[in-house]
């Protein structure tokens, strides 16, 4: 199909495109790697007024350090997340999951802040940056401000956003030695997760000292799996407490029943995956 007409702004700086998306009002919609947009304007199931194109902002690209903080642009690529090597170093689940996302062909095209800012539950990168207490920087009309991960998705497709705002960067407390998994189940290879589980662990002398954990689909939004990381911190990296942690998973979820699966079976598959991405990340 062809998406009805809009109009379409291609801004340089920041500035830009802020000005351009107030201007536009709320009918408008931000492109950034295009790649859950593009299908949705030829299906017709969305009908901007305009388009604001960020693909031409350099600022928006690229990882640096912050001290103790990795700053990732909200326009670097999946590919350039899952292959740079400060994010290898200091933020490994964030590589690891950002190299399961669809084909190479997407991930060579899709960003970091676009996929979060679409906010689909079946996407894989929102549960990594909650397990990794990461924060959005936004910036709009009012000025620029800081939103935690697990407070920046707040329903199904839907996120802390005003619709003047576009998301600047993601910042990632740095993990670094920090082993990981992201550990998901989908029914065709390449396709959105039915369930999927990113987890983190620092771990000294065989002892769990921190953990994050948090579930992909299992509710209208990423969730943490608190219950998880309780039962894990202080505890030997053993396989029995993983089995043992791994039974809260689905404590204080919400899942949904589709045509893919019924909540009953996405609470198992919280379990099991639970407990695969916790044993693997603890290599027992």
């Amino acid at each position: 199909m062809i998406p009805s007409s809009f109009d379409y702004v291609a801004p340089t700086t920041l500035d830009e495109a802020v000005s351009a998306l107030s201007a536009a009002g709320e009918d408008a919609k931000i492109i950034a790697g295009g790649q859950s947009l593009m299908p949705v304007l030829r299906l017709r199931l969305a009908a901007p007024s305009t388009l604001v194109d960020l693909g031409r902002i350099e600022q928006l690209r690229g990882v640096r350090e912050d001290g103790d903080t990795l700053v990732i642009g909200a326009m670097t690529t999946h590919h350039d997340v899952a292959t740079d090597r400060l994010v290898g170093d200091h933020a490994a689940l964030l590589a690891e999951t950002a190299l399961t996302v669809a084909d190479p062909q997407i991930r060579h095209r899709g960003t970091l802040g676009g996929a979060l800012a679409h906010a689909d539950p079946a996407g894989d990168l929102g549960a990594a940056v909650v397990a990794l207490g990461a924060t959005l920087t936004v910036i709009g009309t009012g000025g620029q401000r800081t939103i935690a991960a697990d407070e920046f998705f707040t329903d199904f497709f839907t996120t802390a956003l005003t619709p003047d705002e576009i998301v600047v960067e993601i910042r990632v407390p740095k993990h670094t030695g920090w082993a990981a998994h992201y550990e998901k189940f989908h029914r065709v290879s390449q396709s959105w997760s039915m369930v999927a589980v990113a987890a983190t662990l620092q771990v000294e002398g065989g002892v769990i000292r921190q953990a994050g954990v948090a579930l992909t689909n299992m509710a209208t939004v990423p969730l943490r799996a608190r219950a998880v990381e309780e039962a894990l911190i202080g505890q030997a990296a053993d396989a029995n407490v993983v089995r043992a942690a791994a039974e809260h998973a689905a404590e204080g979820t919400s899942p949904m029943s589709d045509q893919n699966a019924d909540a009953e079976y996405r609470t198992h598959l919280a379990k099991v995956l639970t407990r695969r991405a916790v044993l693997t990340a603890a290599g027992v």
